[in-house]
């Protein structure tokens, strides 16, 4: 289903011209409103009138979280306080967090996106959204709440948490779509089946996952034990929040909203460019943000752009799923890893639960890797020699894979701390022994 098709079906000429006319009266509306983006702009010798195509975009200067954290709170603001109608904010664990605010026509926007997330998930006037993305300062809960109204949905907006009450709503209300982290949608299904409930009991027919990384092998797993469509969406507050970019039924890639923001991948050390096909870091840039306009702003995801049409009809430029972030990659004896190919190997072999924990340490000058992994009742119950079976066979996958040597360590289920929000999946000693 397509919310907006005129939008969203754009030739790509046409989709072009109109960028290049949003971004100009962006690139117009931070210079003369935002003083720190002025002074980027000027140390890097460009201004407005220099910004003629689209390719003049990559002369502008990046924007790093640390830009938000210096100039907090309301520094980047490109709106008098008077037009902000509201404001969120990142957990701000080291350091100030990150503000952004929202005109009446920013939030307007945000709705019309976050519609067309969930009318990619079928989602329409007779759905049942359940939200259990967090509200308050995260823009998650929010996000999908206000998408969910414009399209007519009844919304269920209980939050996080609360797992058991989360599955008697499910019950009693009729859910058909849910809105949550993949861990916690994972950690729900477990707990319907622990609870014993007949899937028949059950209205649910998609789910739109976000906010963390996730594998297709977790996809799998999920529409398995939910019997579900389980879609991918992504955002970050920075750049809007939930409503950035979103998987379609077809599941090849996720259409980023394009009449709303310019995407590129860039190579995270050079800052260079990177074609279409190539893996690296995503900037994104805003064309119709008023609140907090954002100049290729380094997201730290690492991904990949798409330009081939896709099966459904949409136009916009497609990403590949997030595989991971730049500051979320271990590198341990000079080799990147990160959590989500560890998740696709375990899924894969599908011995075990999929819950994992990386724990890297230093042994004197060398950096250790021990995977945990939970198995089930049954196979933690197995001889000795099964469970040693089951850690070698994971240990050769993951060396064939990552190429370096990692301990896995098989524990009880239930040891691993189950999230309702963003899962931890590292624990890095180092930083505590150097």
């Amino acid at each position: 289903m397509i919310w907006n098709r005129p939008m969203e079906t754009m030739p790509r000429e046409a989709l072009s011209t109109l960028q290049l006319e949003r971004l100009q009266k962006t690139v117009e509306r931070v210079y003369h409103n935002v003083p720190a983006y002025r002074e980027k702009m000027q140390a890097a010798s460009v201004s407005p009138q220099d910004i003629r195509t689209l390719e003049d975009l990559k002369r502008l200067p990046f924007t790093y979280k640390q830009d938000l954290r210096d100039n907090y709170p309301y520094g980047l603001f490109a709106a008098p306080m008077k037009e902000i109608v509201r404001v969120h904010a990142s957990s701000g664990t080291t350091g100030n967090p990150t503000v952004v605010g929202y005109t009446r026509r920013d939030i307007d926007n945000w709705s019309e996106l976050t519609a067309r997330t969930l009318s990619c998930a079928g989602a329409n006037a007779d759905s049942v959204v359940q939200i259990g993305y967090g509200y308050g300062l995260f823009t998650g809960g929010l996000g999908v709440h206000y998408g969910a109204e414009k399209i007519g949905a009844t919304v269920v907006p209980i939050s996080g948490g609360n797992t058991k009450r989360q599955i008697k709503l499910m019950q009693d209300f009729g859910t058909s779509i849910l809105a949550c982290t993949p861990s916690y949608a994972l950690y729900l299904a477990e707990t319907i089946a622990e609870m014993g409930i007949p899937r028949e009991q059950l209205k649910l027919t998609a789910g739109i996952f976000g906010a963390e990384p996730w594998t297709e092998e977790m996809r799998r797993e999920l529409e398995q034990r939910l019997q579900i469509l389980a879609i991918d969406i992504y955002g970050l507050s920075e750049v809007m929040g939930p409503g950035v970019a979103s998987e379609c039924s077809m599941k090849k890639g996720l259409h980023i909203f394009e009449d709303h923001f310019i995407p590129e991948i860039i190579d995270p050390e050079s800052g260079e460019p990177l074609p279409y096909g190539e893996q690296g870091e995503l900037v994104f840039t805003s064309l119709t943000k008023e609140g907090f306009p954002v100049i290729r702003y380094r997201t730290r995801d690492i991904s990949v752009l798409y330009e081939e049409p896709c099966e459904c009809g949409r136009s916009h430029v497609r990403m590949g799923k997030v595989s991971g972030r730049t500051d979320d990659m271990v590198i341990i004896r000079g080799v990147n890893v990160f959590p989500s190919q560890v998740e696709s190997v375990l899924l894969n072999l599908g011995l075990t639960e999929p819950h994992y924990l990386l724990v890297i340490d230093r042994e004197g000058l060398l950096d250790t890797l021990e995977v945990w992994v939970e198995v089930s009742d049954k196979v933690f119950s197995d001889k000795v020699r099964t469970l040693e079976k089951v850690e070698r066979k994971i240990q050769r996958e993951l060396e064939s894979l990552l190429g370096v040597t990692a301990k896995v360590k098989l524990v009880e289920p239930k040891t691993i701390e189950r999230s309702e929000g963003k899962a931890k999946r590292v624990i890095d000693r180092r930083k505590r022994s150097s």
